[in-house]
């Protein structure tokens, strides 16, 4: 760790500044990124360069490149790139804007296909590297009135899976982090809501965003926790390619793969017999 450089985008709130601090207690260095650089002044660490603070939108490809060749520039190098940056968006399907559903798929897909793009060439020309998908259990396990989030991480959890396997001959390894609710801002001050629709009050859909204000600043989840599971895996050459975060998340994916195992083989005989007769 104390050698590693950790390029960190959405550092400044959430997961991705209590990533940021841990990395930094664990003493590796850290190019921190933000829209706003300025909301990265108090992140510090022990020694005046383990900090590189950067300007990044994700959703402007100029500044993606600018930004990873500063990076590597004044770091030397990136070992670690975590794609953290993100946001989320209730509403049922119906209720959704064409400006909102651009906005989170450019944020969620196109920005964190626009940096890791912009970071693969670096980390396959020294043949090493780690990059973390900041997913979520909303990326296995689609709910009700979080359509567009989910879309976003099942194409993130997507492109991930087949990254994994292109980039392993390079000695590059991918893992997806899908954490359930950690008491973060995330249900809070990043959430985005839809303009509601009557007839989806009362249903499934509606019911999430009652859950989402209850839930703000009451989630179970450490982020501490979280940080130094996601280091953990890191440092673990065995690491897996999903890491779920929390007991929700665990419980929720392991039903999800239960309940598609068993339509799996209870539809078995139909889905089989679907080729042309063996002649």
């Amino acid at each position: 760790m104390t050698a590693s450089v950790w390029f960190i985008t959405g550092a400044s709130t959430g997961l991705g500044r209590v990533l940021a601090e841990t990395v930094l207690d664990h003493g590796a260095r850290v190019v921190a990124t933000a829209r706003d650089v300025a909301s990265l002044d108090d992140l510090r660490g022990d020694g005046p360069d383990d900090v590189i603070r950067l300007p990044l939108d994700v959703t402007d490809p100029a500044q993606v490149r600018a930004s990873v060749a500063e990076a590597i520039d004044r770091a030397g190098a990136i070992d670690v790139l975590v794609n953290n940056a993100g946001h989320g968006l209730v509403g049922a399907l119906e209720e959704l804007s064409d400006e909102q559903i651009r906005r989170v798929l450019g944020t969620n897909v196109f920005g964190v296909l626009a940096v890791t793009r912009a970071v693969l060439p670096h980390l396959r020309a020294r043949r090493r590297g780690h990059i973390v998908q900041m997913s979520s259990v909303g990326g296995v396990v689609a709910n009700p009135g979080h359509a567009l989030y989910g879309t976003s991480k099942f194409a993130l959890e997507g492109m991930s899976e087949a990254l994994a396997g292109e980039v392993a001959p390079f000695g590059i390894r991918v893992t997806i982090v899908e954490p359930g609710p950690f008491r973060t801002d995330f249900a809070g001050r990043s959430m985005e809501f839809a303009e509601p629709i009557d007839d989806y009050r009362g249903t499934p859909a509606g019911s999430l965003r009652e859950r989402f204000s209850e839930q703000n600043g009451n989630q179970p989840g450490d982020p501490r926790k979280a940080a130094e599971a996601i280091i953990a895996a890191v440092r673990d050459e065995s690491s897996p390619l999903r890491l779920p975060l929390g007991p929700a998340a665990v419980t929720r994916i392991r039903a999800k793969l239960e309940s598609q195992l068993a339509d799996l083989a209870a539809w078995e005989k139909v889905s089989l017999d679907t080729d042309f007769p063996e002649p």
